[in-house]
């Protein structure tokens, strides 16, 4: 029996180092039958190349690939043409931005954050999810899928600030790039809302200062109790699995929605054994 994926052609992006949410998913993806094709920061992309060789197939020299530039943009479709004459399947968005003005430790109050900075966060985090489904739509075959990673909004995250915002944005993006998409090719678009993993993102997040890798050690423990089933942020592998199905023919009219892969955590409120309500 083949795997979900078994002959599609899957578009990766995002990997940064081998505890990437991306990289894991990637890596999934070639267990279950794809092929897989990444991107990279232009600037980084010999680094990306040595991460990559850690997956379990041998993938093609990463695409160098600014989201915010249209020659790149531009370029993408057609080496994704060169290198996948038959068409992709899928394509997993996992990229977002934010500068340190406006996220993580050291960040300005949320009220004085400068406009520039938050027009790169969304720029980045959440325009370019649509910029990405332009670029690739020529190329995908019809019944295909897009996948972009998002972090609950609906509440107001400590450190998180205007990445917050961006993130809610990018659940805006989605419901009218699968609208697009889906009228063209019958495309699907999802959001994936993970729990907190202990990724590079992470740790940009939660700073490295004791204090605020005390917040990050916190979080887990909130999470963890918070989750029904229990959340463990050593393991991308299970927001991997989510995203290999949600790029499979398996949710087959699932569009412009948000799978949370978080425990259950955000929709079930927690307070410790020993806290009292009264």
């Amino acid at each position: 029996m083949g795997g979900l994926l078994e002959g599609k052609t899957i578009l990766v992006t995002g990997i940064i180092t081998d505890s990437s949410i991306a990289f894991h998913a990637a890596a999934i993806a070639q267990e279950q039958g794809a092929r897989v094709i990444i991107t990279g920061i232009p600037e980084r992309l010999r680094l990306i190349d040595r991460i990559a060789k850690r997956l379990p197939q041998e993938v093609p020299p990463a695409i160098g690939l600014d989201v915010t530039n249209e020659d790149d943009l531009a370029a993408l479709t057609e080496k994704l043409r060169e290198l996948a004459p038959e068409g992709i399947d899928g394509a997993l968005h996992s990229i977002a931005f934010a500068p340190r003005s406006i996220m993580g430790p050291g960040s300005l109050p949320f009220l004085e954050g400068p406009g520039p900075d938050v027009a790169k966060s969304f720029e980045i985090s959440a325009w370019s999810y649509a910029s990405l489904a332009r670029a690739v739509l020529p190329v995908m075959n019809e019944g295909g899928s897009l996948v972009g990673m998002d972090f609950d909004p609906r509440v107001a995250m400590p450190y998180y600030n205007w990445m917050g915002v961006s993130k809610a944005a990018l659940e805006s993006v989605n419901r009218y790039v699968a609208r697009e998409v889906g009228a063209a090719k019958k495309v699907r678009s999802n959001l994936i809302a993970a729990g907190p993993i202990k990724t590079l993102a992470a740790k940009a997040i939660a700073g490295t200062a004791t204090d605020d890798a005390k917040q990050l050690v916190q979080l887990d423990q909130y999470w963890d109790g918070a989750s029904p089933i229990g959340w463990d942020g050593n393991d991308p592998r299970a927001v991997g699995k989510s995203i290999v199905a949600l790029l499979s023919d398996w949710l087959p009219a699932t569009t412009g929605s948000i799978i949370y892969v978080d425990g259950g955590a955000s929709h079930n409120m927690w307070f410790p054994e020993n806290m009292s309500l009264s």
